[in-house]
């Protein structure tokens, strides 16, 4: 942690569920963090809510004036760059035949191009800073493919391949580069799903927000040697096909 005193920390969809949550176990470690949404006021009242070393600031993902003046803040506030966190992202429902090329396009840009983005811009910062920690929230969707969500999946698994290429490229500026892969979890982009999403996982649950968080604030603090690699959240989801065999054959 010492490395990490007196810097600062940016997490990207901040204002709610896994960024929220991450925003917060950082915070636990001491470190000063700033939330970056589009949600204005869940995004003010987490921060409000955790104290003076977390701020809140608006922040569209797409945007390169936006990433500049959130990064400029975060080292005014609270010092140099030293940990990145993309979670932002969305999901659009529909199949490949029918999904208009712009919605696909939108989940491509903020999933994908959003975190690139990140990454482009804080790179040289962190480096110039003696290095850092960039965390990129994929999902399980960047592992399998899912029916439905071709823009979701191809964002996700494009977030993997670009966390090794970033790992390859920065580590010799001693930034670590690390992506997290959680299965379904209980978050307000989830809501509408029932039980049955998750009824042929190992652990046949939704998962919680926080153990997301717990994953990202391990890489963070203490996965020092850990770079390039993907960690995965999923209730065992993608680990194989649960079989209901007879019981003579168990």
């Amino acid at each position: 942690m010492a490395e990490l005193t007196g810097r600062s920390a940016v997490v990207t969809g901040g204002a709610r569920g896994i960024g929220a949550a991450v925003v917060a176990a950082l915070a636990k470690e001491r470190l000063s963090v700033v939330a970056g949404d589009l949600l204005d006021s869940q995004g003010s009242a987490l921060a409000e809510s955790l104290g003076p070393n977390v701020i809140f600031r608006r922040l569209d993902v797409t945007d390169e004036a936006g990433w500049c003046a959130v990064l400029d803040d975060a080292e005014a506030e609270f010092g140099p760059l030293a940990v990145l966190i993309n979670n932002a992202g969305i999901a659009d429902f529909g199949a490949i035949e029918s999904e208009s090329p712009a919605r696909f396009r939108h989940v491509i840009d903020v999933n994908l191009y959003g975190a690139w983005l990140g990454m482009h811009l804080a790179a040289p910062r962190l480096r110039a800073a003696g290095g850092g920690v960039i965390v990129n929230v994929s999902s399980a969707a960047g592992l399998i493919g899912y029916a439905g969500v071709g823009a979701y999946v191809a964002s996700k698994w494009g977030l993997r391949g670009l966390t090794k290429a970033a790992a390859l490229e920065l580590g010799r500026g001693n930034i670590r580069v690390c992506s997290v892969h959680p299965g379904p979890i209980r978050t307000p982009m989830t809501a509408a799903m029932d039980d049955s999403v998750v009824a042929n996982q190992p652990l046949a649950r939704f998962g919680h927000p926080e153990e997301v968080a717990a994953m990202v604030r391990f890489l963070v603090t203490e996965a020092t040697f850990s770079t390039g690699s993907e960690f995965v959240l999923d209730g065992g989801a993608t680990a194989g096909q649960v079989l209901d065999l007879p019981d003579e054959s168990r």
